[in-house]
């Protein structure tokens, strides 16, 4: 019993924490009062992350030896470490695959009372999708393994992007051109990640989604189209649909699995099945966040509106 009880007043382990999902998730964790173990990779640079109630390990999804000790004592792993976005050199779907199987096998061993996976809108859908169908094999694979889980399973992100892509939307946003996922009115579902933190966090204690694969999403799908006529509200000006997935993308997927990978999913979107049921998401976490603020905190952050516009 002494030990049960340590484990739930223990740190949360983090994973993926010096990602923009995993930074917004350690925030949201420590605005809960939780103490965090981030386990970060060996040679990731840390300077980011704060040293108040945060604890530093080092250790790798995909080398099974490191994550015994940062599995110690925890009450909760929570992950949304990914290798298919490929941000740092040497990543791929590995870590998707491999690296959460392993990590689902550390917490396994460690006893740990709680799983909280980062997944995907509509996963079970999308076979041919490898980056979704990974988070599906995962999510299989916490339910065969026993270990206490809960997968969050978000629609696309609505956020300023970093890196390259965001100088290219940026570009495209000040031509009048929305980059839209979808075209011929058809609707996907869309969320701020700042939502899937907040609710990644809730997670660890909400004793309603144990077990449960839960979508996220915001009030409303949107079509490319819509998606345009919402920014364009927003800036005050006409906004054209630009389509992602164009020629040069299905080109430069000849070449690369990367982009093969986002192609399919973009071929997936234009199914519309990719729309959540936030039925359960209300329930659990609370009201389900309009799609305008998502807009209008993605625009914010690429400072073509005040940060508190709307408010």
């Amino acid at each position: 019993m002494a030990e049960a009880a340590n484990a739930r007043s223990g740190p949360v382990l983090l994973v993926g924490a010096t990602g923009d999902l995993g930074g917004r998730t350690l925030h949201a964790l420590r605005a809960r009062g939780k103490t965090v173990r981030a386990l970060v990779r060996p040679g990731s640079d840390v300077t980011g992350l704060p040293s108040d109630g945060v604890e530093i390990v080092r250790g790798d999804m995909l080398d099974p030896a490191s994550l015994g000790p940062a599995m110690s004592g925890v009450s909760a792993v929570v992950t949304s470490a990914i290798g298919y976005s490929r941000r740092r050199k040497g990543d791929s779907l590995r870590t998707d695959n491999e690296g959460n199987r392993n990590l689902v096998d550390a917490a396994r061993r460690a006893s740990v009372p709680r799983f909280i996976l980062t997944s995907i809108l509509a996963c079970d859908q999308a076979p041919q999708v490898p980056h979704f169908w990974a988070k599906k094999l995962t999510e299989d694979y916490l339910q065969q393994s026993g270990v206490p889980f809960v997968a969050l399973r978000p629609g696309a992100f609505l956020s300023a992007p970093t890196g390259r892509f965001r100088n290219f939307m940026l570009a495209a946003l000040q031509k009048g051109e929305v980059l839209g996922m979808t075209k011929g009115g058809v609707r996907i579902t869309y969320i701020s990640p700042d939502e899937v933190a907040r609710a990644l966090a809730i997670a660890v204690d909400e004793p309603k989604a144990l077990g449960r694969c839960i979508d996220l999403g915001s009030d409303r799908p949107l079509s490319g189209e819509e998606l345009a006529e919402l920014v364009g509200t927003l800036l005050h000006r006409p906004m054209r649909l630009r389509s992602f997935g164009g020629g040069g993308m299905r080109f430069g997927a000849l070449f690369s699995p990367g982009l093969r990978d986002l192609l399919k999913m973009v071929e997936f979107f234009q199914t519309g099945r990719y729309i959540a049921d936030t039925r359960v998401q209300a329930e659990l976490f609370g009201p389900v966040p309009k799609v305008d603020v998502a807009a209008r905190q993605l625009l914010a952050g690429l400072g073509l509106v005040p940060p508190d516009a709307g408010s």
